[in-house]
Order: structure tokens, then sequence, then C-alpha cells
């Protein structure tokens, strides 16, 4: 009985070690997958994204802040975009529609070739009276500076992508610049079966740029951030596992 206990023992204390050693490797995600085993994997919550960790507000150059002035006998505001309201997203917490039209295509190629050869050959074969030296030729060369050295290197390289990527995403307005520009960040998220595909869009926008419809395409975003993947059972497959992972860091060939 001893002995099976032991045993029992032992095998609880390894098994203990996995899951703390896939916790410190993977951030306890191991376990959260157990737990989520046959369950569709959960959306996110519909939290402010001032308040995520890491948020950091946008600072930019900025010019310096100009005093509104009217004229006499008029309703016109100096500085003013439209003589009527309007219904774009001007201010912190006001909704617009990102068009995202993504569409990238690369194909590069490069070589390039070194080569060099050099050889030094003095012809001095007596050196500081190495001929007065018994048997010289045992210690000394037949010509005492003589080089030889041969290098090249032949270096090639290719790039070919194609990336496209067209959809539409709601932005909320998170911060309001002193020039009038706007800081927008969104974020989607589609659950498909038990895949689930996540967009993210932030950047900052022109209020001239956004369009009579409260539109706004991506290529006007400065400082533009576009993340489009998804987690789930697919991602997951892709993925390598975390010791994998870890050897690739590690090992250095």
């Amino acid at each position: 009985m001893s002995s099976f206990s032991s045993a029992s023992r032992l095998r609880r204390i390894a098994i203990s070690a996995l899951l703390l050693a896939s916790c410190a490797l993977g951030g306890c995600s191991s376990i959260d997958r157990l737990s989520q085993i046959g369950e569709q994997p959960k959306l996110s919550a519909i939290d402010n994204p001032t308040t995520q960790p890491g948020y950091k507000p946008v600072q930019m150059p900025m010019p310096k802040p100009e005093v509104a002035s009217y004229n006499p006998n008029s309703l016109w505001r100096n500085g003013s975009r439209a003589f009527f309201k309007d219904q774009r997203a001007h201010q912190v917490g006001d909704l617009l529609t990102v068009t995202v039209n993504f569409t990238d295509k690369a194909n590069i190629a490069n070589e390039t070739q070194r080569s060099r050869t050099a050889k030094e050959d003095s012809g001095i074969t007596d050196f500081i009276g190495s001929q007065t030296i018994t048997q010289p030729l045992k210690i000394l060369p037949g010509r005492l500076l003589t080089t030889d050295s041969t290098s090249s290197a032949d270096g090639k390289g290719s790039v070919q992508r194609q990336e496209a990527l067209q959809t539409n995403v709601a932005a909320v307005v998170t911060q309001v610049l002193p020039n009038g520009n706007l800081v927008v960040e969104g974020k989607q998220e589609i659950r498909v079966n038990y895949e689930i595909r996540e967009l993210v869009v932030a950047g900052i926008v022109r209020p001239e740029d956004i369009q009579s419809d409260n539109t706004i395409d991506s290529s006007k975003i400065a400082q533009a951030r576009i993340a489009y993947g998804g987690r789930g059972q697919i991602m997951d497959v892709q993925q390598p596992r975390y010791g994998q992972q870890v050897m690739d860091v590690l090992l250095p060939f």
C-alpha cells in the first residue's frame, strides 16, 4: 500500500507540475481551453476603450488655440465648418462608420553578389638574418611575407504578398485633440460556429474627411491600426505548441 500511495502521490505532483508549467508558458490559457472544451468561445464584453489595460491618450503636435470671433451683424462664426448643425461625429462618444478597404500587393526581388581576391607576395627570403639560423627552412618558410585571401558572398531575397480586406466597422470617438482631430476606435466580433472573427480599427481622423453619411475611408485615417484575425478551434490548430515556440526562441540553430 505504501508503494502504491507513493506512486499516486508522485503522479499527482507530476500533473500539478505540468499544469503549473503550462500556466507559466501560456498564461494559464491551457487551463482556460480545457474548461471550454465542447463550448463555443465567449464574446468579449462591451467595455469603455479608455479603461482597457495599456490605453494611453494620444498626444500629437498641436497649433496654438485660436479664440473664436464673431463678425458684427453676422451669424457666421470664424472656424465653423457649416452654417447649419452638422450631424457627423465631432465629440467624444459619437459614432462613425469606418469603411475598411485595404488592398496590398508587393512583388520584390533582390540579389547581391560580392567577391574579392587578394594576394600579397613580398619575395623576401632572408629577413633579419634568418639564413644564419641553423636549419632556417624548418623554422621559417622560403618567403616570409606572403598572404593569400579570397572572400565571396551571394545573397538573394524575394517577397510576394497579396492581401485584400473589405468591410465596415462602427467606431466611437474616444478623444478630441486640441486642433479638432478625432481619435477613434472600433471593435467588431462575429462568432460563426466555434470560431470568432475579430476586427479592430483605431487611429486619428480629420472631421473634414468624414462624409455626409458619417462614414470615412480607412485610407484617410492617420496612425491607423487595423487588426483582423480570429480565435477558436481553427486558430488553435494553426498555432504551434508552447514547447515548440519556446524551442524556436531559445535554439540558436
